[in-house]
């Protein structure tokens, strides 16, 4: 698929990219993606919650009263689950939350989530911004002039950019990536992809970049 290439006014350039299809126009797996966010969400869980069961709580070891005869019910120690400040059944102890997905499975995911972007229309390629400073002000107005400035925004670079990323750390709405790290999450949550002119002739000469 061709793409334009806008400049930062939001104007294009009269260059153009050529994305290719089996990264942007296939038909999305809803379910791969699926799968890819939710390994990404449990993978962010620290998993560190814990209760006391009734051999960590305080209490003593001693038996509250004889075992019959007394016309209530048997009776262990105070530290039971039944008492208040006993211990707790079933409660939840620390465990990772994550689990494993195929490469391939992942790689699908991420591909499909690439090919929603581009059918909604929600992909942008805009050419090499060279910022000698970080401002802010001027990638807000940049925004503004490509008429996304109230989207959720992702802008994914081919390299680290440092007057870029301190630039974007600001703005809500705003994020910035590197090809190499962008995952499934990352794209299905932003409204739109703003990528770099060298970014996407990354995806056009290479499209296993994304596994």
């Amino acid at each position: 698929m061709q793409v334009d290439v806008l400049n930062i006014k939001g104007q294009k350039t009269g260059r153009t990219v050529e994305l290719p299809e089996e990264v942007f126009g296939i038909e999305p797996n809803d379910h791969v993606i699926y799968l890819a966010v939710k390994q990404y969400l449990a993978a962010g869980r620290q998993g560190t919650h814990k209760v006391k069961t009734r051999a960590e709580v305080q209490g003593a070891s001693r038996k509250l009263h004889k075992q019959k005869g007394t016309g209530g019910a048997r009776k262990g120690n105070i530290r039971n689950p039944l008492y208040k400040g006993g211990g707790t059944i079933f409660g939840p102890k620390p465990h990772a939350y994550d689990f494993k997905l195929n490469r391939k499975v992942k790689d699908l995911a991420k591909i499909s989530a690439l090919s929603h972007k581009a059918k909604d229309g929600a992909i942008y390629v805009i050419e090499e911004v060279n910022m000698e400073l970080p401002k802010t002000k001027e990638l807000v107005a940049a925004m503004k002039a490509l008429n996304i400035d109230d989207k959720k925004t992702l802008i994914v670079l081919p390299e680290y950019n440092d007057n870029l990323y301190l630039s974007t750390r600001n703005v809500p709405n705003v994020a910035s990536t590197l090809l190499a790290d962008i995952n499934t999450y990352e794209i299905m949550n932003a409204d739109v992809l703003v990528l770099t002119e060298n970014t996407a002739k990354i995806f056009a000469d290479d499209t296993e970049v994304v596994a």
